[in-house]
């Protein structure tokens, strides 16, 4: 394959700057990143894992391309809904929020992505928070509300540059709905560490110089990424709603205890239902373990990766069931020609158009149209029976799949597989249907041929005849009919945004 030196420079659009820019690392060859992770409240759903699918194939293109990369992505194991969701199932907080890290990860490895380098929670990091408080106080930043109440609060007045990261200015904000006003010298002022309140959990709580309570939800990301990635980082992202306030006021508290931060700042758009955020309170989340029991694993990740990921993406059956009909055909190709070629495909270097997309700020829908055109190549190779022309297609088709996370004999698929004591049984069954057609057309009794290819295409069963006999495929229930394995790909998604 093309060698990293030869990739060329990646280019990343940063939201504080509002501008593609450059990738330039703190320390040269090596990328940190540092990408929030799912509040352990309740099941992952597709607007979740979006962000974990976007940022696994940032981590394998950047891996690719030469890079030795960190990925640092928490969980957010402490906050109010995690208590009174806890409090509503009628067990202790700790062990709701631990079994839904447990669904988190399952979710991770159901849509093949990568584990974190690290995976720190929040509850294991208060030392760190108390002594970043410390210093926001100390600084001028922070004060212990006056109420006695065991709260500290972030100081926004004292930070000129407050709003910076979200365009916003000071004087234009208006504090959150539910936001507690007790002990603020300012509406607008944020939480670092909340007091301890009656009714809640004793365990749910850590002494600090300020009385007994728990971190705030800002301050805890902060804390987290400074220890594991340093004063400064290279990359902080997470989904388009967490750039404010969360990652604001990250930046505010970091940036005001004398940290650089990131560099750079990436997010990615919604899924949608119906035009709106996908969302736990909304009633609109498709879990990613009900999406994966009716549609491939692959290809609901094909789905999540072909929009560019600053562009929403909306969810819908019709999607997926095209997703998985395109990933059939993929591997359509992938059979045929393996045929053809004996021995290993080897290595080619992957399409200089393909490179230039994922060089381009992750455009994944021009890297997907090079795939596409890459395989209609190939296609063409493989009807004339020419092998020499189909090994460069299929190598580079393998190779384009595994910087993706698309590779089918990818062990992160076979771990995230249940067994299917059921494949041997179809497969054995077809292929008896299939020699059955074969006596049938070679006595030329077509009708009965025909029948039973009539027959196969009703249970969802793709049949095409080739020179080395008939292969077969599955294909979605509600594909149309008799899905040629030549026939065009759809068009990928554009850029947007």
């Amino acid at each position: 394959m093309t060698q990293p030196s030869d990739a060329g420079t990646f280019r990343l659009y940063d939201s504080a700057t509002r501008e593609i820019r450059d990738l330039v690392t703190v320390v040269p060859g090596r990328v940190s990143i540092y990408h929030c992770g799912l509040t352990v409240q309740s099941a992952p759903h597709l607007g979740h894992i979006r962000k974990e699918v976007v940022f696994d194939v940032l981590r394998r293109w950047l891996t690719w391309s030469g890079y030795d990369v960190t990925v640092v992505a928490n969980v957010t194991d402490i906050d109010d809904k995690i208590l009174t969701k806890s409090a509503e199932a009628g067990v202790p907080w700790w062990a709701h929020a631990y079994r839904f890290e447990r669904e988190l990860h399952d979710a991770y490895a159901a849509l093949g992505c990568l584990p974190p380098t690290y995976e720190p929670r929040a509850t294991g990091h208060v030392p760190e928070m108390i002594e970043l408080i410390k210093t926001l106080v100390e600084r001028g930043h922070a004060y212990a509300a006056a109420d006695g109440s065991g709260d500290v609060y972030f100081d926004v007045q004292s930070w000129p540059a407050y709003g910076s990261l979200s365009g916003q200015r000071i004087a234009d904000m208006e504090p959150a709905e539910d936001a507690d006003p007790r002990g603020k010298r300012d509406p607008r002022d944020f939480a670092l560490w909340k007091g301890h309140k009656g009714g809640e959990p004793t365990t749910a709580s850590w002494f600090t110089p300020w009385g007994w309570g728990r971190p705030g939800w800002h301050l805890e990301c902060s804390a987290m990424a400074g220890k594991y990635l340093g004063d400064e980082f290279d990359i902080h992202g997470g989904g388009i709603d967490l750039r404010f306030p969360h990652h604001e006021n990250e930046l505010a508290q970091s940036t005001a205890a004398g940290q650089r931060f990131a560099r750079y700042w990436m997010h990615n758009a919604w899924v949608t239902a119906a035009g709106e955020k996908m969302s736990k309170s909304l009633g609109n989340g498709a879990l990613v373990s009900e999406v994966t029991s009716r549609y491939p694993a692959r290809a609901v990740r094909f789905y999540l990766l072909g929009p560019h990921y600053r562009s929403a993406i909306e969810f819908s059956d019709e999607s997926l069931t095209e997703a998985s009909a395109a990933l059939a055909r993929i591997d359509g190709f992938l059979e045929r020609a393996s045929a053809l070629v004996t021995g290993p495909s080897g290595e080619a270097d992957l399409p200089e158009a393909f490179v230039a997309a994922m060089n381009d700020d992750l455009s994944t829908p021009a890297a997907v149209a090079v795939l596409y055109t890459t395989i209609r190549a190939g296609n063409a190779a493989v009807d004339a029976g020419d092998a020499g022309r189909v090994a460069e297609p299929l190598a580079q088709v393998l190779g384009m799949l595994t910087v993706l996370g698309l590779a089918a004999d990818d062990p992160i698929w076979r771990r995230s597989a249940a067994p299917d004591r059921l494949t041997p049984v179809v497969d054995g069954l077809v292929s008896t249907v299939l020699e059955q057609r074969t006596a049938a057309r070679a006595r030329r009794d077509f009708a009965a041929a025909d029948g039973i290819r009539d027959t196969l295409t009703a249970l969802g069963v793709s049949v095409e005849d080739t020179p080395q006999g008939p292969r077969w495929a599955l294909v979605p229930p509600s594909a149309t009919p008799d899905h040629h394995r030549q026939q065009s790909l759809p068009a990928p998604q554009h850029k947007q945004g």
